[in-house]
Parts: C-alpha cells; structure tokens; sequence
C-alpha cells in the first residue's frame, strides 16, 4: 500500500506526504511496557492487598487485576516507578515481610511505605503476568554500588536474567 498526496493551495512552497507499509523493520514491543508506582493505590490497595481482603489472589497479588493487565498483553513492568524510584532503597524490600523497615513516602502524601511490596514480589507479579521485569535505579537517594549489588542479586543463585535497567533523570518530585 502506497500513499502519496501534494499539498499546495495556498503555500509558496509546496510539500508532498508518502506513507507505505512495506518496511522491513518491527517497532521494539517494549515501547508498550508499563509501569507500576507507589501513587495512591496503584500498589498498595490495588494490585497488592491485605492478606484479609476476600477476593482471588496469588499471596497479596490480586489475580482479577492480574487477569486484566493479561489482556492488554504488558510486554514489560517498570519499578519502582517516578519519583518513588529517588527514595526506594531496594534492599529495604527484601527479606521476611515483619522484618522489613517503614517509611514516610514523602512524594505522594506523606503515606507509610512498608515495603511489604518489593523486588521478589515485583517478580512474582511480573511472572504472573508473563512479562519482562524492567528496575528502575535511585539515582535520587541511591549510589552506584547500591545499583550494582542489586544487579547482582537478580541475576544470581539460579535467577532468569534480568535484562532491563534504567536510571530516570531526577526531577523536583515535590508535590
């Protein structure tokens, strides 16, 4: 399919338009990723619940949500996501549950954070959803070392590989 058409009328200059769809190359599926915030209930209260809520779920997953975001055929989940990522320090979110430090989300409304969401339920979610794991990096309140330790601990002990970094550009995430 070829589309062509001149523009003229009222210009000095004139100005033609071509569209085909007989390109060899695939747009990459991972500019459809997503991505999954500590902003009001997108997490917590959304697809992560109380362990007392009575709906389906996988642990504190809700699977309904999951069965949702199956549809739209995520190819890849990024975390921790915005301004949340400056502050998250990700080995506050390994570990047993009850032993895992709080803290004030001063970004979106001063919540308590408990970490009760972290890197191997972001896994998990990600494996329930069959899409590609994509870490954000704290370049706000984070070091590098802290970045390669994580690194380390996803790709190690038998862990899939975990391709997909990235380090966002910090901002004035005040709100």
């Amino acid at each position: 399919m070829l589309v062509a058409t001149t523009l003229s009328g009222y210009a000095q200059n004139t100005a033609s338009v071509s569209i085909s769809n007989d390109s060899k190359e695939t747009i990459s599926k991972h500019i459809y990723g997503q991505f999954a915030e500590h902003l009001g209930h997108g997490i917590y209260g959304g697809f992560w619940v109380d362990k007392s809520l009575t709906v389906k779920k996988e642990g504190r997953i809700r699977l309904d949500i999951v069965e949702a975001l199956k549809k739209i055929k995520i190819p890849n989940l990024r975390w921790p996501g915005g301004c949340f990522a400056d502050e998250y320090h990700w080995r506050d979110g390994i570990g047993p549950t009850e032993n895992r430090p709080r803290m004030v989300n001063t970004n979106w409304g001063g919540v308590v954070e408990d970490n009760s969401f972290g890197t191997n339920e972001f896994l998990e979610l990600c494996g329930l959803l069959g899409c590609e794991p994509y870490i954000t990096a704290n370049v706000g309140s984070g070091t590098v070392d802290e970045m390669s330790k994580w690194v380390e601990y996803l790709n190690f002990d038998g862990r899939k590989s975990i391709y997909r970094f990235t380090c966002q550009k910090r901002t004035s995430c005040s709100v």
